[in-house]
């Protein structure tokens, strides 16, 4: 017998406990991180091994975490707003049966974090049941979706992840392989997928590799995630990625891959690397921390500024000025303060209350600036309004000069493959000249690195040459087409 049992904790349908994530507008945020485990011992449970997982990706999103696992024939999901600590409290751990589980933290778009939207997102059919943890966006979600109900399909969200899974559940009667071709053949955009059914566990990237996604292993099992460094948490240990347009099955008889055929071009996203993804992770054979060292270094040799003190934005910012410091024989050092505890707010307060919370992100450290000529290393510039702060607190430290230098180039566009980005108006770069930016922040110089220079800085370890990414954010030149009525 198929049973589907969904759940969602008590405390975040209580509105007056809610919270909301602080939106920092200066950053781009990634939509989320998916994981996955398959146990071969079925007396085994694989929910304190997610909730360990989803803890390490806590940084891909922290307004949603939900979980789904299956023992015996029957799926229970458990999802909810809030931080992973906060969903998965011991008690709810205890209640999640299963060898084989996925899991997913989300960060949703504007006017989206409702309990609706998160994920994994569960489907019950007379066949069996699915679990689908998505990270990416469709650009043809809503054809796909009205398709879907014209056919009597029912939404109860506006998420991505629920179009793939009634796609999938829709097909299943070919079979679980069939049906995933044929979904992943329908769907277009950025996906990496986590997919638990009552007898695998199926991970699919899509064919740009535009989201991450790798494989690991454990005693007695195998793992799926967003970020390879989830796999420490749960003592497992790093695979190997899973390539752009290839599909892995894992089930009692091992790891099945098979590719969709489709014409590959690859196309990851920089961003990962620039901000995204944790420092100590891999992706695609290059090390995060590494590619973040190096362009630094290549930020000093092509804007190389005379100064006493190299400072990094936390926490991406750090490496890259640890980097320039070096290639620039400019001491590095802290400088910069960023407060653990302001990412989430109550929904109570009112707006002076949150932009209250805004000054308090970042302090200064007087000692360590006070005299000095001071370059800042950051990893973006969007709106540009948490920029100029810094300038002015730092600058209000009595530091002599302030030089501003970005490890990525100028964001002139927006993103539409799963990071949530502000219309095209609204990005400070595009349509303001490097000077006038540098004016309107406060600063006595700005520098951008180069996109030849971003990807230098992203070649593999031992080699000259780099995979092909992503640089639609720069350039307006994307991987795919983009549908007209997102261009804005």
């Amino acid at each position: 017998m198929n049973i589907t049992k969904q759940f969602s904790p008590s405390v975040n349908n209580n509105d007056k406990f809610q919270y909301e994530t602080f939106h920092d507008d200066e950053k781009f945020h990634d939509a989320c991180g998916v994981f996955g485990i398959y146990l071969n011992d079925c007396d085994k449970d694989a929910a304190p091994l997610i909730y360990y997982g989803l803890l390490s990706l806590q940084h891909r999103g922290q307004e949603c975490a939900g979980m789904a696992a299956v023992k015996d024939g029957t799926m229970e999901c458990r999802k909810g707003l809030g931080l992973v600590s906060e969903v998965f409290t011991p008690q709810v751990i205890d209640q999640i049966k299963g060898p084989a589980a996925v899991g997913h933290v989300l960060y949703s778009t504007a006017g989206t974090n409702i309990i609706e939207n998160a994920e994994p997102f569960v489907s019950r059919f007379k066949l069996g049941s699915v679990a689908v943890a998505h990270n990416g966006s469709l650009t043809n979600a809503d054809v796909v979706r009205e398709l879907l109900e014209d056919a009597g399909v029912g939404f109860a969200s506006t998420n991505d992840g629920e179009v793939i899974v009634n796609l999938i559940s829709r097909n299943y009667k070919k079979g679980l392989e069939r049906a995933l071709i044929d979904t992943i053949q329908s769907i277009k955009g950025s996906y990496a997928l986590a997919v638990l059914t009552e007898s695998a566990l199926v991970g699919a990237r899509d064919p740009n590799g535009i989201r991450p996604l790798c494989l690991g292993q454990l005693d007695g099992g195998w793992i799926l995630a967003s970020e390879s460094c989830a796999f420490g948490a749960v003592g497992g240990k790093f695979v190997r990625d899973i390539e752009p347009g290839e599909v892995v099955i894992i089930n009692r008889d091992g790891v099945k891959s098979f590719s969709l055929g489709e014409k590959i071009r690859r196309a990851v996203c920089t961003f990962e690397y620039v901000y995204f993804a944790r420092a100590d992770s891999i992706i695609d054979n290059v090390d995060v921390y590494g590619a973040r060292i190096r362009a630094g270094e290549i930020l000093a040799r092509e804007s190389g500024v005379e100064a006493d003190l190299v400072i990094g934005i936390p926490d991406s910012g750090v490496p890259a000025a640890i980097g320039y410091g070096r290639a620039a024989n400019i001491p590095f050092g802290l400088g910069i303060v960023k407060s653990k505890y302001i990412a989430r707010t109550f929904i109570a307060p009112g707006q002076i209350q949150r932009e209250k919370a805004v000054s308090v992100k970042h302090s200064v450290i007087t000692s360590e600036v006070r005299g000095k000529r001071v370059v800042i290393i950051d990893d973006s510039i969007v709106r540009g309004t948490t920029m100029k702060r810094l300038v002015e607190i730092i600058r209000a430290a009595d530091a002599k000069e302030v030089h501003i230098r970005i490890v990525s180039p100028p964001v002139l566009c927006p993103c539409y493959f799963g990071v949530d980005t502000p219309h095209r108006k609204d990005l400070i770069s595009n349509g303001n000249s490097v000077p006038d930016l540098c004016k309107s922040l406060g600063a006595d110089s700005l520098a951008f690195i180069s996109v030849d220079g971003l990807l230098e800085s992203l070649a593999p370890s031992g080699s000259s040459k780099t995979h092909g990414y992503c640089l639609g954010c720069f350039s307006g030149v994307y991987p795919i087409p983009v549908p007209q009525k997102f261009n804005g």
